[in-house]
């Protein structure tokens, strides 16, 4: 199976194929933005981690395919008025977070800079996230949740936790896993509706890593990891090859999830 994943990827990461990959995406300013741009960039970060001969290789081959995604953010930020705060690809949280552990890891202060500071402008003064709304019936990724898993990468770790007090303030302190409840899915063929499935395993990251921000001593923490793991447990049990509507791409969901790759400490302290 390794061998056969290895040769996959060396169809998919040729030097031609990534080249077209180029032309395309800088002959359209808005494909796959953010959503896919950010994912790419997700790729590239791993395979910088990862001392392997191969990855390296894949690497260097999608180095010009990343600084293309890399300058569409930098055209793109200083003329986006407002954040995007749907609950599908469009949201700006979901692709600020993964850009900006991109930003860090590869060391590029330009785009770091950028994104902080337009972060911080879009989000710093939010107060009292209407959860109550969530999710909307195609949602998979929280406005809300997403939201506050983005500012522990921008807010001070002293300051976290009265800023996440009054953005969401009905987080209980007894504990519970109840005051969160997961999506339902009614049709797993459907492939918009099967968007809850990826709502509950994209909530139960940002659950896991908001609690994992806050003070040990915060009364907060038992109810955020509660809830993680009541989503963890409903959206890792939908994903399966049985429906392609799904199977497709929950796995990339479930992999961010259980890998823990959320959890890379981008917290300023």
């Amino acid at each position: 199976m390794v061998g056969q994943a290895r040769a996959a990827l060396n169809r998919s990461f040729s030097a031609q194929g990534i080249a077209q990959e180029v032309i395309y995406l800088r002959g359209d300013k808005t494909f796959e933005r953010p959503y896919g741009t950010a994912w790419l960039l997700q790729l590239t970060s791993e395979l910088r981690e990862w001392q392997d001969v191969d990855a390296q290789r894949w690497l260097e081959t999608l180095k010009p395919l990343e600084a293309a995604a890399v300058d569409q953010y930098l055209a793109w930020l200083p003329k986006l008025a407002y954040p995007i705060r749907l609950g599908t690809h469009n949201q700006t949280a979901f692709a600020f977070a993964l850009a900006l552990d991109w930003a860090r890891s590869a060391g590029h202060a330009e785009l770091q800079n950028l994104l902080e500071a337009r972060i911080r402008a879009y989000y710093m003064a939010d107060k009292a996230c209407p959860l109550s709304y969530e999710p909307s019936g195609e949602d998979f990724l929280s406005p809300c949740l997403m939201e506050a898993d983005l500012m522990r990468r921008v807010i001070p770790r002293d300051a976290y936790a009265d800023w996440l007090r009054a953005f969401l303030p009905e987080i209980p302190q007894d504990g519970r896993a109840e005051w969160l409840s997961p999506g339902v899915v009614l049709d797993p063929t459907d492939g918009k509706l099967v968007h809850l499935d990826g709502v509950n395993l994209s909530r139960a990251w940002n659950l896991q890593a908001i609690a994992e921000t806050l003070p040990s001593s915060d009364k907060r923490r038992a109810a955020l990891l509660a809830a993680a793991a009541t989503h963890s447990n409903s959206g890792l049990a939908a994903v399966s090859g049985e429906h392609y509507d799904g199977g497709h791409w929950l796995a990339s969901f479930a992999t961010y999830l259980t890998s823990r790759r959320w959890a890379l400490d981008s917290t300023p302290h």
